[in-house]
């Protein structure tokens, strides 16, 4: 598996990339999402690929992204985490996230914290983040589709 900014050549795949009613009750569509990225600079359409297939996709967002979960200027938000319903239950959510430090290392250079916030009722997204080495840290804030637990995961302190 790997992750790849967003090319226009992946259009079909996200065409045919497929959420249940129930994933849209807490995240948004990727197609959604591109054209929320084609808005601004600061929004980044990535996808996990596995095998030449579309399995998971998010958007890295920084600045003005972060700031109503975060105050640390250095920081960036993954808004939009999702894994194709046919994908779904084959680890591919928990490689993307083991892979993507690297991956924000490599093209975000002043970048030392990666957060997220998910809904408080969606239990297994918070597992799937916990085991991939987020933390909660206590802060809640409202959104969209109800109250939200925000999520950290430091990095880069050693170098």
């Amino acid at each position: 598996m790997h992750l790849s900014f967003y090319k226009p050549h992946y259009f079909a795949a996200v065409n045919n990339y497929h959420l249940t009613e129930e994933q849209l009750r807490f995240t948004g569509t990727p197609n959604d999402a591109i054209l929320k990225s084609n808005e601004g600079s600061d929004r980044y359409p990535i996808l996990a690929v596995e095998e030449e297939k579309l399995v998971t996709f998010f958007v890295l967002h920084r600045r003005e992204g972060v700031k109503p979960y975060s105050n640390n200027n250095c920081a960036i938000l993954i808004r939009a985490f999702s894994t194709d319903s046919h994908e779904q239950g084959k680890g591919y959510a928990t490689k993307s996230l083991k892979l993507l430090p690297a991956f924000i290392m490599e093209h975000f250079l002043d970048i030392n914290e990666i957060v997220l916030a998910v809904n408080v009722k969606n239990t297994a997204a918070q597992a799937l983040y916990e085991k991939c080495g987020y933390i909660d840290e206590g802060v809640r804030v409202m959104g969209s589709k109800g109250e939200l637990i925000v999520m950290s995961y430091h990095f880069r302190g050693e170098i």
